[in-house]
């Protein structure tokens, strides 16, 4: 019996420590995710007061 209850505190303990990454994680991606999309607007808004178009891998050059 003692071993059974030592098994469960090791494992709610790393539950927690678990539960504990996940929830730091998750913060971590929101604001990483948030940093993205911040850059995504200026960079289009620089292109866009450049007047400037982008030019894809698979488009001919304006000289052809």
């Amino acid at each position: 019996m003692d071993t059974l209850e030592e098994q469960i505190a090791h494992l709610t303990r790393t539950l927690d420590d678990l539960s504990d990454v996940v929830t730091r994680q998750e913060r971590e991606i929101a604001l990483l995710t948030r940093r993205v999309q911040l850059l995504l607007e200026r960079e289009a808004e620089r292109e866009s007061d450049l007047g400037g178009g982008i030019t894809l891998g698979d488009e001919r050059p304006p000289h052809w």
